[in-house]
């Protein structure tokens, strides 16, 4: 084997490991909405809790990624890193808002958006180009997404809004993470953490958490966001930012199924062949053979005059 195919190579099972720990993160987050049905705290006490536990297992996490070396760590995340912290911390808190008013199956239906998003995003700030493959799938999961919305259980203005901010969030997120690929953005992840459990406990009840609450709020914390984070910062690094986008969109099937079988929140006939729709769109994107440019160094920002 010469050395451009063990380059190729090592490029491809890159990008199968960051299509693995995507895929992980989008297992961990669809968790959320059946958790969270289960909680009797208001708003802000599930924002509280959850970030309190996320945060204890993303800082065990940046500690043994950094190798010790927790300082170092987050003084290389620099200004991109407290970039992604901000929103990360924006779209983890608009997405619990989001959940406690409209249907589980509404606020990943606006979720599923991101690809779009993010793949314009990064085409205007960094030049990163789609692949034609990536843009049919694309184009079929916007065509799944269309058959999911439009159904009752947006939640309003509110409901509508925070899964907006909770979308824009995610797909500017993504591609920061991306952009900065040779930084490690776990210690981001766990500051987002902070910055939500210092926003909410003001407003929080600790009182009114009880035994089945406070299990809940572990497992939300410690499996869904910060497994979920986990696994996302691993992957963003390894893939395009369409590309995570899109295989994150396994969240918005999964979830809604997850609570259709524990809690019977049904989603309708239209939701399910989008769902359905989706999936093959997943499946059409992890299956490309296009050689990743993960190993090619970071991507270029486009010239503003362009």
């Amino acid at each position: 084997m010469n050395r451009d195919d063990a380059a190729q190579a090592e490029e491809h099972r890159a990008r199968r490991r960051g299509q693995l720990f995507v895929v992980l993160a989008a297992i961990a987050w669809s968790t959320a909405g059946v958790m969270q049905r289960e909680l009797s705290v208001n708003t802000a006490t599930q924002l509280a809790g959850r970030a309190f536990f996320a945060a204890l297992a993303l800082a065990v996490f940046v500690y043994f990624l950094s190798r010790g070396r927790p300082l170092h760590a987050f003084r290389a995340m620099g200004l991109a890193g407290l970039a992604v912290a901000a929103l990360t911390a924006v779209a983890s808190g608009m997405f619990i808002l989001a959940l406690n008013h409209a249907s589980v199956a509404n606020v990943l239906f606006m979720q599923a958006a991101s690809p779009v998003a993010a793949a314009l995003i990064a085409w205007l700030a960094l030049g990163e180009t789609v692949s034609r493959r990536t843009g049919i799938a694309m184009g079929i999961a916007i065509v799944g997404v269309g058959l999911m919305v439009g159904g009752p259980g947006s939640g309003g203005v509110l409901g509508v809004s925070a899964s907006f901010l909770m979308m824009l969030s995610f797909a500017v997120s993504i591609v920061i993470v991306r952009h900065r690929r040779e930084v490690s953005m776990a210690p981001a992840i766990f500051l987002s953490q902070v910055i939500v459990l210092l926003v909410a406990l003001p407003l929080a009840e600790p009182g009114a958490v009880t035994r089945e609450d406070l299990a809940l709020l572990v497992l939300l914390g410690v499996g869904q966001m910060g497994l979920g984070l986990a696994f996302l910062t691993m992957g963003a690094r390894l893939l395009p930012a369409s590309e995570v986008a899109l295989i994150t969109l396994l969240e918005v099937v999964l979830g809604p199924l997850w609570v259709w079988i524990s809690i019977s929140e049904q989603p309708s006939a239209t939701t399910i062949a989008g769902g359905i729709v989706v999936i093959l769109a997943v499946l059409l994107q992890a299956t490309d053979k296009t050689r990743a440019s993960v190993a090619r160094g970071p991507t270029t920002v486009r010239s503003p005059a362009r």
